[in-house]
């Protein structure tokens, strides 16, 4: 690692994990929440978070097929809708830069989220991609 951000950055690193820790508690649900991380980190290119996202998913029972097809999603069968929707956000919003998050993805949210599980969602696309960010460039 070429920093230890934890270190020498705590009270940032701290407000990070606070996120975290209340984004755990949302009605969304940890599994989705893992399977958005777990996206994140495929797109961001991050192995650390590839490794702590999958193994948290199938710690939670997750299945390997799941998991092995998640990069493919949508071409694929095996997310629900409701979780197809919240992986086509996390893509739009981590990609934000080419998507602008267009309302074309922000509307079939609104099928299976209530708006405050968009915003909880929302929040933890962006808090991931953050950690992915960094965990990447310091070489974690």
């Amino acid at each position: 690692m070429r920093i230890d951000y934890a270190q020498l950055s705590p009270k940032a690193y701290q407000g990070l994990l606070a996120c975290k820790n209340a984004l755990a508690e949302s009605s969304l649900g940890l599994p989705l929440i893992e399977l958005a991380y777990l996206r994140v980190a495929q797109l961001n290119g991050c192995a650390f978070c590839l490794k702590l996202h999958s193994q948290a998913l199938r710690r939670r029972g997750e299945s390997q097929e799941k998991l092995d097809m998640l990069a493919g999603w949508d071409v694929a069968d095996s997310l629900s809708p409701r979780e197809a929707a919240a992986i086509a956000w996390t893509e739009a919003v981590t990609r934000i830069g080419e998507t602008r998050a267009p309302d074309s993805v922000f509307q079939p949210l609104r099928e299976h989220f209530s708006d405050a599980e968009i915003a909880d969602l929302t929040l933890a696309i962006a808090l991931m991609n953050a950690f992915t960010r960094v965990a990447v460039a310091v070489r974690q």
